[in-house]
């Protein structure tokens, strides 16, 4: 238990970290005006901008902590299924090459021997899944840089 605690301190640490760059990397929430007949997100044709629809995923049954980064660095105590969904615009030349780091830490859960275990997370991005933690048998969080 000892570890899982500070593994996710160092985990929550490292996210915070990665995401306060600079305040200009813009995040919009909800569904893109520029979507194809998918609904998946496509760049703006004049402004150079790149758009995506993230979706963060903490599986399982009753409640948890979740710590994301996605349009903003948040820890809430969610009920289990949770999913959150925004769509990252990337503008900069920085973030196309670069990319923006976005990242779900699941909390733990009770597993059916009993014990303690990471809740499953997954992260996909325009409908294709770019991250997941094995079902929760991986103690590491999902992690995935949009570019």
């Amino acid at each position: 238990m000892r570890k899982i605690i500070i593994g996710t301190a160092l985990v929550l640490a490292m996210t915070l970290l990665t995401g306060c760059g600079s305040d200009d990397s813009p995040a919009t929430v909800g569904k893109s005006a520029n979507a194809n007949a998918s609904g998946k997100p496509q760049p703006d044709a004049g402004s150079g901008e790149s758009k995506h629809e993230v979706t963060l995923e903490v599986l399982g049954t009753g409640t948890s902590q979740v710590y994301y980064n996605l349009d903003t660095n948040k820890m809430e105590k969610v009920t289990l299924p949770w999913k959150k969904t925004s769509t990252i615009t990337l503008t900069t030349d920085a973030e196309k090459r670069v990319g923006l780091s976005v990242s779900v830490v699941p909390g733990s859960v009770s597993g059916p021997d009993g014990m303690l275990h990471a809740a499953a997370c997954v992260i996909t991005v325009d409908g294709k899944k770019v991250a997941d933690n094995q079902g929760g048998k991986s103690d590491k969080m999902c992690q995935y840089k949009v570019k």
